[in-house]
């Protein structure tokens, strides 16, 4: 596994629908491309993602997991860029087909799309669930969905706003995240930081966007 330092994306949900201009493709691991790329803000990291890294890591030969809004820390990044960066080598222990790059926001969706060209290069395919992404980087890339990679029994309706809200309303969120990122969460006291810090704001967001 290799962590590159150094640059906005969406919440990943899993379902089972597909929009338009996505394929209806599921991949498996039988099916190889030489090089796929994801970027997602992993804050935190939670169960709908690992699964989703599962599949890429056995799809592809060489995967690249970008950390999105990585010159963020607020109420929708509520982790640093470190922190971001354990949680996933904690789920890629052991994978040594990854690479970890930070993708910071620009508030500039072409210089964005730029810059990510810039540092994915050439890429078998583009997976997010975000439209808006696969619209900037459509002209660059093939875009597929997340869920193309996750087997019908491991999908799962999470994402990364129903966990902050759970720990932002001190209510049970470890269910949401593999168990390992629980752990790492609740022994380094990030889940009272996340309350202390942006509890209010998270929530009011949340009746705001409802």
């Amino acid at each position: 596994m290799i962590f590159v330092t150094g640059y906005k994306t969406c919440e990943l949900y899993l379902i089972v629908s597909v929009c338009r201009g996505f394929t209806r493709q599921v991949y498996n691991s039988v099916m190889k491309f030489a090089r796929i790329a994801m970027i997602a803000r992993w804050k935190p990291l939670h169960l709908g993602q690992a699964a989703v890294i599962r599949g890429l890591c056995a799809a592809g030969r060489q995967v690249l997991l970008g950390i999105g809004s990585s010159n963020r820390y607020n109420a929708r990044n509520p982790f640093t860029l470190t922190e971001t960066e354990e949680m996933l080598q904690i789920i890629l222990a052991g994978r040594e087909n990854v690479s970890v790059i930070p993708v910071p926001d620009l508030d500039d969706g072409p210089r964005w799309r730029l810059m990510v060209q810039e540092m994915l290069g050439t890429l078998d395919l583009f997976v997010t669930d975000n439209p808006y992404v696969a619209n900037l980087l459509s002209e660059f890339y093939r875009i597929e969905r997340p869920v193309a990679f996750v087997p019908p029994n491991e999908r799962i309706r999470v994402n990364g706003t129903m966990v902050r809200e759970a720990i932002a309303r001190g209510e049970e969120w470890q269910s949401l995240v593999p168990a390992e990122i629980a752990e790492y969460i609740s022994s380094r006291k990030l889940d009272q930081r996340l309350r202390r810090e942006f509890g209010l704001q998270i929530l009011a967001d949340a009746v705001k966007y409802k």
